[in-house]
């Protein structure tokens, strides 16, 4: 085989991966909201459809306007969407604010803080719901979302002063120490010098962190004991009933559910390609 023809076939066989990731990747996707549009006899079927012959909107409509557990299926998105906005607002701050003095200033037991994050980044999240749930309750804050976004602050907090430590550190001194001669005082250099270029940082860690929060569901079943707190994730477990599983509403919901996840991650990605596709820093 010519060199030539050696170049050629690596290039089909890495599209072809490409294209096999792809598939992977968006196949679940695109299988749940067909299946909300398929009608039960074939959802319920033994054959395979990969498209529906017969568009129907019957799930989105049941959903919609019967909702679930005695409650409107807006409540339960407003729930959730309150939950990782809060999670997001809260956890960003904190991070920032965390991850800014982790790598700008030196003090005793900073590496020791460090290592603690990892170790709390590697627990399973099902190993802190009890402690978290004791201490939610003890500062009575069981059944309330203030509650719920406290713990999705936790988990996702150590993650995001990890990630936003490095993106604060790689933002030369030089910089601020400018703003400094120039007369800006420490607020005005951390916001406008330190912030924007950090921001693509704090960006890719506030997705996390709403997705996290927007996806909970173990933290907002046992934490809420009404039906009023429970977010969409929750909502959705209603559809698994003792005389079967109404496929139909549950990927109806699912697709619901997905679009604001969508629909942030379309509003903040311009920043965020603009973050991992930024060079160094030129002084």
């Amino acid at each position: 085989m010519t060199p030539l023809a050696r170049k050629r076939l690596g290039k089909v066989l890495l599209n072809a991966a490409g294209i096999a990731v792809f598939v992977y990747a968006v196949f679940p996707v695109y299988w749940m909201v067909a299946t909300g549009f398929k009608a039960n006899d074939q959802i319920f079927t033994t054959e395979f459809i990969p498209f529906p012959t017969h568009f129907t909107f019957e799930h989105f409509e049941r959903v919609l306007t019967e909702g679930v557990a005695n409650n409107s299926i807006w409540l339960y998105l407003r729930n959730s969407a309150i939950v990782a906005l809060g999670t997001v607002l809260i956890g960003s701050a904190f991070a920032l604010l965390s991850a800014t003095a982790i790598a700008r200033f030196n003090f005793k037991g900073r590496g020791t803080f460090l290592v603690l994050l990892l170790i709390v980044q590697m627990l399973p999240a099902e190993g802190l719901l009890i402690p978290l749930y004791m201490m939610v309750k003890r500062a009575g804050l069981g059944d309330q979302l203030i509650g719920l976004i406290v713990t999705q602050v936790a988990l996702t907090l150590p993650f995001a002063v990890w990630m936003l430590r490095t993106f604060v550190a790689a933002v030369p001194r030089s910089l601020e120490e400018a703003a400094w001669i120039d007369g800006a005082g420490r607020m005005t250099t951390f916001w406008k010098v330190l912030f924007p270029l950090v921001a693509p940082g704090l960006v890719a860690t506030s997705i996390f962190s709403f997705i996290t929060a927007w996806n909970d569901l173990v933290f907002a079943l046992y934490l809420m004991s009404g039906s009023e707190g429970y977010t969409m994730p929750v909502a959705l477990q209603y559809f698994f009933g003792q005389k079967g599983v109404d496929w139909g509403a549950i990927m109806a919901g699912s697709t619901l559910m997905t679009i604001p996840v969508v629909i942030f991650f379309l509003l903040v990605q311009r920043r965020m390609v603009t973050g991992l596709t930024a060079g160094a820093v030129k002084g």
